[in-house]
């Protein structure tokens, strides 16, 4: 067991709760983080919101690909980027509604809007990855194809 798993089991342990769920917390903070920085940005540089959520989601994917597929479901078979980015496509346009609602109903701040979106859609962007994109065979089925 590597370093980064031991220290997410210790957490687990601490806590209660599962080491998959640690992992993707500390791993979709890092994508989370990664993600907004480019979403800032692409605010300060002056882009629309919609073009600067696009912009953090294109490069946001390439990254948190890697790293959730290996770290977190410890699956880097990069033939899942198919199912990976369909996932993606369909938390940007969620970010995006989420985003629109913020805007007109509770807040003004981009800034403030865009970090609350990311962390909602993070969330279903968990949920997705773990049942559809890096989803482990049934034992039943994994029986009868072995």
């Amino acid at each position: 067991m590597d370093l980064f798993q031991q220290f997410c089991a210790e957490i687990a342990h601490w806590i209660h709760l599962p080491q998959l769920f640690i992992r993707f917390a500390l791993v979709g903070c890092v994508n989370t983080i990664f993600a907004y920085c480019i979403y800032a940005l692409a605010i300060f540089m002056g882009l629309h919101y919609t073009l600067a959520v696009l912009m953090s989601t294109i490069i946001g994917t390439c990254f948190s690909f890697k790293t959730l597929g290996a770290l977190v479901f410890e699956n880097p078979d990069n033939r899942l980027i198919f199912k990976f980015v369909a996932v993606y496509i369909l938390c940007y346009f969620l970010n995006i509604g989420l985003l629109r609602i913020l805007i007109q109903f509770v807040l003004s701040n981009l800034y403030v809007a865009g970090l609350l979106s990311s962390c909602l859609v993070s969330l279903v962007s968990f949920c997705l990855n773990k049942w559809v994109v890096f989803r482990k065979p049934s034992k039943t089925r994994e029986n009868f194809i072995s």
